[in-house]
């Protein structure tokens, strides 16, 4: 298979996303390295950081998250096209990523998203690496969708989940792709607790009112109770959001699969990790990990028969 290229497609899933480090440390220690790495949404995270050589960075980042951490990169932004501004996160990754283009990566990497209005489908192949993964997982209503090239982007779950099309259309000859949602479960613990933390502030602001008005501790309070809902309660607006998303991203995937199926699957078996739970990312990376190395013998079976098959072509051709 001199010549031939691998692909690595990695799926959207929020903090399920977490499990994409693993598939990829798992791979790596196998020996398959991918020649082309394209992410929608999350995927797009951790492929882009990956093939920037801050992976590492980025774990240490997601093993630290708590559940309060987690909160406290929730920047509501009342007034804008998104519930949370993400100024946070993206500070993050500026202070990781700079000004880093994706054409200067050492590998061929594309961020899938969705553009406002069309619909398209658009492959962010060049520019900043850091707009094009924050357009990528710019959740709808969520967060604010980011503008690029005079178009105005969110995530790109919406048009391709699990983006092996995208593989191919760059040259890969042989797909592995990476899908987070076989088994899909969207309230979590973390929302919950989300919550939770915040009604623990309901009695600052009914003590102190005006102060509590100024620091925005009631509106915060509000906002949150609307966002993610509350116990038996009707569902919070981002229940809502991530549900109608998952159900759509899940058609999508299945029908994308069954027409450009990936030459490998792998299914990390994700089971009771919510798409909030970003405190998770132990058990999330662990069991990415796990789910890749079921598939790596396969693999690279596969990719050395292949070697050999295109070998025996050439000299044959010779």
């Amino acid at each position: 298979m001199a010549g031939a290229k691998i692909g690595l497609a990695l799926g959207g899933g929020a903090a399920r996303g977490w499990a994409h480090i693993g598939v990829i440390r798992a791979l790596a220690a196998a020996g398959i390295k991918p020649d082309i790495i394209v992410g929608t949404s999350i995927g797009a995270v951790v492929g882009g950081c990956h093939l920037a050589g801050q992976l590492d960075d980025l774990e240490d980042f997601a093993r630290s998250l708590t559940k309060r951490r987690v909160f406290g990169y929730l920047d509501f932004n009342l007034a804008g096209t998104g519930l949370i501004s993400g100024q946070k996160l993206c500070e993050r990754l500026e202070r990781h990523l700079g000004d880093r283009r994706i054409e200067d990566l050492d590998r061929r990497f594309t961020a899938v998203a969705t553009e406002i209005g069309s619909g398209h489908e658009v492959w962010l192949s060049r520019g900043r690496l850091a707009d094009a993964i924050r357009a990528s997982y710019a959740l709808p209503g969520i967060f604010k969708p980011v503008k690029i090239d005079g178009r105005w982007l969110f995530d790109g779950a919406l048009v391709n989940p699990i983006p092996v099309s995208v593989c191919r259309a760059l040259g890969a000859r042989y797909v592995i792709a990476v899908n987070l949602n076989y088994d899909i479960s969207s309230r979590s613990a973390a929302a919950n607790a989300i919550v939770n933390q915040v009604e623990h502030e309901e009695a600052q602001v009914h003590q102190a009112p005006v102060e509590n008005e100024k620091s925005g501790i009631g509106a915060r309070w509000l906002l949150t109770r609307q966002l993610f809902g509350r116990g038996d309660d009707a569902p919070g607006i981002s229940t809502v959001m991530v549900d109608a998303l998952n159900i759509v991203q899940d058609r999508i995937a299945r029908s994308r699969l069954a027409g450009d199926p990936p030459d490998s699957l792998i299914s990390p078996r994700l089971s009771g990790i919510g798409l909030f739970d970003f405190h998770r990312a132990e058990d999330a990376i662990a069991r990415g990990e796990a789910a890749a190395r079921r598939e790596a013998e396969d693999i690279a079976r596969e990719l050395k028969l292949r070697r050999d098959v295109d070998d025996r072509l050439h000299a044959h051709a010779s």
